[in-house]
């Protein structure tokens, strides 16, 4: 059985970075486990071109358990007040790229 790997690269505005890393931090990471959403890493950038990017990568058993985790995620009310909160002074988020990898047969990560 062939893993299924997201990465997803957020783009931050300006001096929102503490509030993303705050928000994953305190409810985002718990509710991701909760709807069986495997975390691989976080990571932030070191590219001054990039200073405002969060990174990060998820391992599912297929596309559809991808699809559903993310429906039952996105549905979920602690979620949606979550957001509402962390964006009452705008956006913490400009821009989201989502990409879905398929290991090789080499690959190390299966």
């Amino acid at each position: 059985c062939t893993m299924l790997y997201e990465l997803r690269t957020y783009v931050i505005p300006a001096g929102r970075m503490d509030d993303i890393l705050e928000r994953f931090r305190t409810v985002t990471f718990r509710l991701f486990e909760k709807y069986d959403m495997e975390v691989v890493g976080f990571w932030t950038t070191d590219n001054p071109d990039e200073h405002y990017a969060l990174v990060y990568l998820m391992r599912y058993p297929d596309h559809e358990a991808m699809e559903r985790s993310w429906a039952a995620f996105r549905a979920d009310p602690e979620w949606l007040a979550a957001r509402e909160r962390t964006e009452a002074r705008g956006p913490i988020v400009d821009e989201v790229v989502s990409q879905n990898l398929i290991p090789t047969s080499f690959s190390p990560m299966q």
